[in-house]
C-alpha cells in the first residue's frame, strides 16, 4: 500500500459539498496490489475500502466482500468497481450521506470528471458526520503511540 494521495489543493468544494467534507489525502494502493496484500490491509477495522490508483486516476474501489473466494495472487484492480462507490466533489454532502446509508456504505471516493482521485468521503461510525483530515491524523498518532514502548519498558 502506498501513502496518502496528493490531492489538488484547490480540489475541495463549496461549503456543504462532498469536496469540502472529504479527506484530502486518503491512502491508496497501486494497480499491482494483490488480494493477499488487500486482505492484510483490511485487518485494520478502520479500513473500509481500498482505492486502486494509477497515475492519479482511480481504477477501482475495493471492499472486503470483493475479495471473497479470490486467489491470494490475483490483482485487486479487476475485483473492485467504481459503480456506486464514487461521488463528484460538487454533490451536496447530505445527498451523499443518504446514498451511503441506503447502500450500507461508509466510504465514497471523490473523483473529478476525468476520474482523478481527489479524496475520500468517510462517514463516521455514528452516521452523524464525516471524518476530517485532522481527526484521521490524530487517531493514527494515537495508534502509533500505543504501539511504541515507553523508555525503560521491558519486554517479556
Amino acid at each position: 500500500m502506498t501513502g496518502p494521495a496528493t490531492a489538488d489543493p484547490g480540489a475541495g468544494g463549496p461549503p456543504g459539498s462532498t469536496g469540502a467534507a472529504m479527506i484530502a489525502g486518503p491512502k491508496t494502493c497501486s494497480r499491482t496490489t494483490t488480494v493477499h496484500q488487500a486482505r492484510e490491509t483490511f485487518r485494520d477495522d478502520h479500513v473500509h475500502a481500498l482505492l486502486v490508483v494509477d497515475r492519479g486516476v482511480l481504477l477501482a474501489v475495493v471492499e472486503r466482500g470483493d475479495l471473497e473466494g479470490r486467489p491470494a495472487a490475483a490483482p485487486v484492480r479487476w475485483l473492485g468497481t467504481l459503480a456506486g462507490r464514487t461521488v463528484a466533489p460538487t454533490e451536496p454532502v447530505d445527498a451523499a450521506r443518504e446514498r451511503m446509508r441506503a447502500a450500507g456504505r461508509r466510504r465514497l471516493a471523490v473523483v473529478d470528471g476525468h476520474g482523478r482521485l481527489l479524496g475520500l468521503l468517510c462517514l463516521k461510525r455514528s452516521g452523524a458526520g464525516f471524518c476530517t483530515d485532522e481527526g484521521v491524523r490524530a487517531r493514527a498518532s494515537e495508534r502509533a503511540e500505543r504501539r511504541r514502548p515507553h523508555i525503560g519498558a521491558t519486554r517479556m
